[in-house]
């Protein structure tokens, strides 16, 4: 499956959410959420379209629930046998990140390492390699397409050495319709290092660089970016880039009880 990465059923649920831009585009309630299709509005989206993804797809992704329905929306899912695993969202509106991003990233690279192209193809070997270094940091990558923008507005940022060997990515994307309360809202993520570069503030600098991207980029008025509870590295770095955490809101994933975690 060209542009697809990773296990078979990760390739699986890549192409199905890739296969319905057009559907998540006109649908209120829906939304992109890379690996696997999603929701950001249950109400609006129906408990029946919840249901025929999951018993499809065995997981569903969930963006932007107010905090105040999670148990609701917990309790829902149990009754179908899937458990709810949530992140914590950080958030900050376009001034906020700009300034601390751009701050970052005005002290420079560490030495060795410089800023490398954005990829623009979805499955050629750059991609690939991108996908590839995503996956081996422990990351699960999106589709090349999505990385590479050709089915919406995105952006992947990659650090790397003289050599071209990759050593940082992060990636952003609008994740919403314009049903949702979210449209102008850019999702952040998929921050990698590699294990030879960290402790030298590459964390930070990559995801200032997507942050600045997603703004200067694709015109968000938003950025917000998921962590999940006990990831202290990480809710530093995002909170390094101007980013606090909201909790009035939660993002989670429906996968099968007794499954393990989709993603760290």
């Amino acid at each position: 499956m060209s542009g697809y990465f990773g296990t078979e059923v990760q390739q699986r649920l890549q192409a199905q959410a890739e296969a319905s831009v057009d559907f998540i585009n006109v649908t209120p309630g829906a939304c992109q959420t890379g690996r696997t299709m999603g929701c950001d509005d249950p109400d609006r989206f129906g408990w029946e379209l919840i249901d025929k993804i999951l018993n499809r797809d065995g997981i569903c992704g969930f963006r932007m629930i107010p905090a105040s329905k999670a148990d609701e929306l917990k309790s829902r899912l149990a009754k179908g046998g899937f458990r709810f695993d949530t992140w914590d969202v950080f958030l900050a509106d376009q001034a906020s990140a700009l300034a601390a991003s751009e701050a970052i990233i005005d002290q420079g690279l560490p030495d060795g390492l410089l800023d490398q192209d954005k990829p623009t193809e979805p499955d050629d070997e750059y991609t690939a390699r991108i996908q590839a270094f995503m996956a081996a940091s422990g990351v699960v990558p999106f589709s090349g397409s999505l990385l590479a923008g050709t089915v919406g507005p995105a952006t992947t940022v990659v650090v790397g050495d003289k050599t071209g060997t990759v050593a940082a990515t992060a990636h952003g994307y609008l994740a919403h319709n314009s049903y949702s309360t979210y449209h102008r809202y850019a999702w952040g993520g998929l921050v990698a290092v590699a294990q030879s570069q960290r402790g030298r503030g590459l964390g930070n600098h990559i995801n200032a660089r997507m942050i600045v991207s997603v703004f200067r980029d694709l015109h968000a008025t938003h950025i917000y970016e998921l962590v999940s509870a006990s990831n202290v590295p990480s809710r530093r770095m995002v909170e390094s880039c101007g980013l606090r955490r909201d909790p009035a809101v939660v993002c989670g994933v429906a996968t099968p009880g007794d499954s393990a975690r989709f993603t760290r």
